[in-house]
């Protein structure tokens, strides 16, 4: 897991190695164990590493193969870099390290691009040959790993984080209408390739692109399940189904225990969480390390869950560690996160992410997190609503029971010039329904929410809090062979049980009942939900700071609107309408943007 960057230029120029430098600086708190630059020709490239497989100076990138005649830079982790070692050096294949980079790079050199094919894992690389020019990026089929991009005349940046690519300067950092349109339509959703900043585009997820020395480009979606029925499941009762599941999310499990270093879990309490720790109980792990956070109450809204992280501690027996934050450290807090997001994100859990990945991170370097069952097996309150829902209208009930807005409501929110001629959230969403496969709404629904939505908000926010500490988060639920398993299971036992009906099943299995039968839970943060205090301050200096006044971006009289009753207006989904523009505006002048 690491931090990656680099420059390729097109006109003939030499790349700007400052420039390089600057970002890779900035990567720091992803890779804090190492750093390394390597510049041949048109092309630099920078990383900064978190050694967590082949500890050795050995696996340090940038990482070139002589022999091959190329160069390459990677973050994140191939789980089956082992077999996939065995079968490269079976091929005639040599190895110098024990690293999963250099079994990428072996691997491009035989398979060339359709090496994406081969990888089970979270990834994004860059790989520049040599000898051709050519330069190839590829992100992981969930984009669980980040790839952001920025392109002017004669040049393209690339980095893991949007804030490096700030660094390197001489970005376009005017906003993006139709991104701005997302974030406040979309509950803060800025889909690939947009973001809130002109200048700065993200490699889709499943995408493998491949630039040409003339700076012409073209991409390949690698990866997309079909959200439909297969043959080969014909006459699976829900017994077989639950134990499909359960054999698969075992494998995931089991995969992400894959390191030179220890791995624990983020245990919340919740079903997805407390599955992995027992599933990893059942592997015969011992003194397994969980780690949970709480904050105080807030009027009659509890914050934390510690009577259920601890009730699964105990049954199985985990080396367990509990943080509660009190409310005043919230605000103080607040900053710290916001500065490590590298797009806005207004979920109020980010803010607990940040704190418990700073405590775990004194801990271990690598930890498994629950994150994306409720995406995966419909575990949300909105996806019962789409059962019933003829196919062809599936994204107008998308659009009704998900968005925060309609198009309309946006005119009194933005400036007149930022609010695009069309509803481009709409569209996005009509097109993305329209395409082929999903044989229901709710799979259309699923696939929507599991490759998109869940992408550029949960998993980016997992990703952003932990890596600013230098902390490994694997997401087994993620694993791409359980969420083909998933997108092929019969809407009905998904939901059934209140939604993740067949994961409840598979929990009943491994778990004691009342973890999993529950009421659904939440990672609260009340402080902000509720703007208490401290939190509320913060919001009024940033929407009066000039900054915010020259800037103009929501209209004066709904700002003011806002602020007099702070805990009174919410959206369409029941966000805070307060929270979430202060919330773009506190990011913008975070992150030093006029």
């Amino acid at each position: 897991m690491c931090g990656l960057s680099g420059e390729v230029r097109f006109d003939g120029g030499r790349p700007d190695i400052a420039a390089v430098e600057r970002m890779t600086d900035r990567l720091a708190p992803r890779g804090p164990d190492g750093r390394g630059l390597w510049s041949q020709g048109p092309v630099a490239l920078g990383h900064r590493r978190l050694k967590i497989i082949d500890l050795s100076d050995s696996g340090a990138q940038p990482m070139a193969d002589p022999g091959a005649r190329i160069a390459g830079v990677f973050n994140g982790c191939v789980y089956n870099y082992r077999e996939l070692r065995d079968e490269l050096h079976a091929l005639g294949h040599r190895f110098f390290s024990e690293s999963d980079t250099e079994v990428v790079l072996k691997a491009y050199q035989q398979w060339g691009t359709d090496c994406v094919d081969h990888f089970y894992g979270m990834f994004a690389f860059v790989i520049v040959e040599q000898d051709t020019g050519r330069v190839v990026l590829a992100r992981d089929r969930l984009g669980i790993k980040p790839l952001y991009l920025s392109r002017s005349a004669g040049r393209l940046r690339f980095a893991s984080s949007l804030p490096a690519l700030l660094a390197a300067g001489d970005v376009d950092t005017s906003l993006d209408p139709v991104a701005l349109h997302q974030y406040l339509s979309w509950h803060a959703t800025v889909a690939a390739p947009h973001t809130v900043l002109n200048g700065v585009r993200k490699l889709p997820p499943a995408t493998v692109r491949v630039v040409e020395p003339d700076g012409s480009h073209h991409d390949r979606c690698y990866w997309q399940p079909s959200y439909t029925r297969r043959p080969e499941h014909a006459g699976l009762g829900a017994d077989d189904w639950t134990d499909a599941v359960l054999d698969a999310l075992r494998t995931a499990v089991r995969r992400r225990m894959v390191a030179d270093v220890p791995v624990g879990v983020l245990l919340s309490g919740g079903l997805d969480s407390s599955l992995i720790v027992a599933l990893l109980a059942d592997e015969g792990q011992h003194d397994l390390a969980t780690f949970s956070v709480g904050f105080e109450s807030e009027g009659d809204e509890e914050g934390d869950e510690f009577t259920y992280s601890d009730l699964v501690a105990r049954h199985f027996d985990t080396r367990h560690h509990q943080l509660m934050v009190p409310s005043d450290r919230v605000a103080g807090a607040l900053d710290g996160a916001v500065l490590a997001m590298s797009e806005p994100m207004m979920s109020h859990d980010v803010v607990a992410f940040h704190l418990l990945s700073e405590q775990v991170a004194k801990e271990v370097k690598v930890v498994q997190s629950g994150q994306g069952a409720d995406e995966v097996f419909a575990g949300y309150h909105w996806y019962p609503a789409m059962a019933g829902v003829p196919r062809a209208h599936a994204a107008e009930a998308y659009i009704d029971t998900y968005f925060d807005r309609s198009h309309a409501d946006l005119a009194r929110v933005l400036r007149p010039d930022l609010l695009p001629g069309r509803d481009a959230s709409a569209e996005f969403v009509r097109a993305h329904m329209a395409a082929d496969g999903a044989e229901t709404a709710l799979d259309a629904d699923l696939r929507l929410d599991t490759h998109v939505m869940m992408v550029d908000d949960p998993v980016k926010r997992v990703d952003n809090m932990t890596m600013d500490w230098g902390l490994e988060a694997r997401v087994p639920f993620l694993d791409h062979e359980l969420v083909e398993l998933a997108a092929a299971c019969p809407p009905e036992l998904k939901l059934a049980d209140g939604g993740k009906g067949v994961l409840k099943a598979a929990g009943r299995k491994v778990l004691p009942r009342q973890v999993v039968d529950r009421p659904k839970g939440y990672f609260p943060v009340p402080a902000i939900k509720h703007m208490a205090g401290p939190v509320l301050q913060r919001v009024r200096e940033a929407l009066n700071a000039p900054e915010a006044r020259a800037r103009g971006v929501f209209r004066e009289e709904y700002v003011t609107e806002l602020l007099t009753a702070p805990d009174a207006h919410r959206t369409r989904r029941g966000a805070n309408a307060l929270w979430q523009i202060a919330l773009l505006e506190i990011w913008l002048q975070t992150h030093g943007i006029r």
